[in-house]
């Protein structure tokens, strides 16, 4: 990690937060969220390539992960608390409006600032993740049914399984999961239902899959080390809170105004139960641009960074230049 910038510690929302910054104090500002199970660490291809080119990169270990503060309480892990953080690092920075950039559940949050909070935003960048419009039920309820318990969504909701099984191993986590995908969209849809089920406590357990990695071993080892030290309930209740942020953003718009743009792993198989995603978005996202990585898997960032680089530059430098 000797290129990749330290962290300083800023106060938001109740809690400190690990921040990690690069480029210049007058540059457009761009946060760039994580996912699970990730750091800010994630982004070390992304964040030389912004500043380079005059951006002022923000990049956080979210809310129960790595140095940044753990709450006890689930609740503290809802959605009004994830961005509330994120506008707190905005605030203590003396930062008007930002673009913010997430991949995963970072993706699912900053999907989420400009309806809750869209005084501060200048612009959104999905990575992998497209913005999902609420729902009409409860989506746990929609997992439950559609995946069984097993599915690992589900599973976070029931207990605490994956909290001790990832605990107990935290490099065997990483070793499984910063893959390749071993087997190609076309030939996953194919799959019987029951052999689609995402069930991530089954694959830790098994141990790691046919498929290159995506990550050196120092790299891994940074996840693995961190993630030895921080543990993984607080992410794991990033998703114990689905059911009470679909009960808590009733009222909001389900429209996004500002400039937007969607990059999409075309052989991610987590998004691979979404269907039509661009399709989907546009009635929803004014200001949309759509862009795919087709042979990239789900960590997008680290498995194919110069295609991501390329086009996350192109958009910002037409619409923020």
């Amino acid at each position: 990690m000797s290129d990749f910038p330290s962290a300083r510690m800023i106060r938001t929302n109740g809690i400190e937060v690990a921040v990690h910054e690069a480029g210049p104090d007058d540059g457009v500002p761009i946060v760039l969220c994580h996912g699970f199970p990730e750091l800010a660490y994630s982004w070390r291809h992304q964040i030389p390539a912004l500043a380079a080119a005059g951006f002022r990169v923000i990049a956080p270990d979210q809310r129960g992960y790595g140095d940044s503060g753990k709450p006890e309480g689930v609740v503290e892990y809802d959605i009004h608390n994830l961005t509330a953080d994120l506008i707190g690092i905005l605030d203590a920075l003396g930062i008007d409006k930002a673009i913010f950039c997430g991949h995963d559940w970072g993706g699912l949050v900053v999907w989420q600032v400009p309806l809750l909070h869209p005084s501060r935003v200048l612009g959104i960048i999905g990575v992998g993740v497209p913005f999902l419009p609420r729902t009409p039920v409860d989506p746990i309820v929609m997992f439950r049914k559609m995946w069984g318990d097993r599915m690992y969504i589900v599973n976070f909701q029931d207990s605490r399984e994956a909290d001790e099984v990832f605990d107990a191993e935290p490099y065997r986590v990483f070793d499984v999961l910063m893959r390749k995908s071993p087997i190609s969209l076309a030939d996953y849809q194919k799959l019987p239902r029951e052999e689609r089920v995402a069930d991530l406590v089954k694959r830790v357990r098994m141990g790691p899959p046919p498929g290159d990695r995506i990550v050196s071993e120092e790299e891994l080892r940074v996840f693995a080390d961190t993630f030895g030290r921080s543990g993984f309930t607080g992410p794991i209740n990033w998703y114990r809170n689905w059911s009470r942020n679909w009960a808590t953003t009733v009222h909001c718009p389900q429209r996004i105004d500002v400039p937007a743009l969607f990059v999409r792993a075309g052989n991610d198989l987590a998004t691979a139960a979404i269907p039509d995603l661009e399709k989907g978005m546009a009635a929803c996202v004014a200001d949309l641009e759509c862009h795919e990585i087709r042979d990239s898997g789900h960590w997008i960032q680290q498995e194919y960074p110069d295609d991501l680089n390329a086009i996350l530059l192109d958009w910002l430098k037409r619409r923020f230049g």
